[in-house]
């Protein structure tokens, strides 16, 4: 088996591990207060929740078996394998809600699974550098920084699914650069304890992980379901395509009518992912508001 075919299953055995987080995180979120409070006010009362360290346990994994596929594989290939987090998130919240998966939802399922297999196979995505020089990282930081910040300050400044959706941005761009840094993190890992202590993407990478935990969490209570889920998950592989042509040099191998099979798959998984992640999240919306219409009032005397 090569190693992109191992980076593959270990890709989707990621997503696999990170639907059941987030299915857990998501719930979490929307329950563990009533009151408005701010990034980090909610991951603090987060961290006082069984569930959250729960789906944080599977957040790890995630991670885990995400850099065991990035030091095999491409940044491409790991993150466009991430969307199929949507796939297994499907049946597994609708078995912890005893929600019926529509036909329609398996329609899109199929659709995003078959786009997902084009774009691997036709586009091939392959590595070619595991680290960037330190002179990439602040053209990175000098062009990130700035956006990512204007997200945040737009998510105080309006609310609801603006809000959620500047969030969601934050979010997914923090995961897509974490997912590069994890490949220098793990190249560096190879020189030993010394070595991984002295590398500045150690720190980085630690740093990103935390601001996305905290923005992941953060766009889920901003505003509706069906804004956050959707623009994190697409995020993701779009920063991270991003980065991975121009931090890591990564490239697709397509020519010809290739382009167009290549093009067409984009736009099925762009198009498949937004209506399963609004699907699932309009369901997670109902149910949460099913579940507060049948809790009791409190007697009073």
């Amino acid at each position: 088996m090569e190693k992109a075919d191992i980076a593959a299953l270990l890709a989707l055995s990621a997503a696999l591990v990170s639907a059941i987080g987030s299915v857990i995180r998501q719930r979490s979120a929307q329950e563990i207060t009533d009151e408005p409070v701010g990034h980090w006010e909610l991951f603090r009362l987060s961290l006082r929740d069984g569930r959250w360290w729960l789906g944080g346990a599977a957040a790890v994994g995630n991670y885990v078996l995400q850099a065991a596929a990035l030091s095999l594989g491409s940044v491409m290939l790991v993150t466009a394998l991430q969307v199929t987090v949507l796939l297994f998130a499907l049946p597994i919240n609708a078995r912890l809600t005893h929600h019926r998966v529509t036909p329609w939802e398996w329609v899109w399922a199929t659709l995003l699974a078959g786009a997902v297999a084009v774009i691997v196979t036709v586009g091939n995505p392959t590595a070619d550098q595991q680290r960037a020089s330190l002179e990439t990282w602040v053209v990175v930081a000098m062009v990130m920084g700035p956006a990512l910040v204007l997200c945040v300050a737009g998510a105080r400044i309006w609310s609801g699914p603006v809000a959620a959706v500047l969030l969601a941005v934050v979010a997914g761009s923090s995961l897509a650069l974490f997912a590069v840094l994890t490949k220098g993190v793990v190249e560096v890992g190879e020189g030993g304890l010394g070595a991984l202590v002295r590398a500045p993407e150690l720190y980085a990478w630690i740093a990103i992980a935390v601001v996305g935990m905290v923005f992941q969490q953060s766009s889920f209570r901003a505003g509706a379901l069906t804004a956050s889920l959707p623009t994190m998950t697409l995020a993701k592989p779009v920063v991270g395509w991003i980065l991975g042509i121009t931090v890591l040099s990564e490239a697709l191998q397509v020519e010809g009518a290739e382009i167009v099979a290549l093009a067409a798959a984009v736009i099925v998984m762009v198009v498949a992912t937004v209506a399963l992640a609004r699907g699932e999240a309009a369901t997670m919306q109902a149910l949460a508001r099913r579940r507060t219409t049948a809790t009791p009032e409190p007697a009073t005397l």
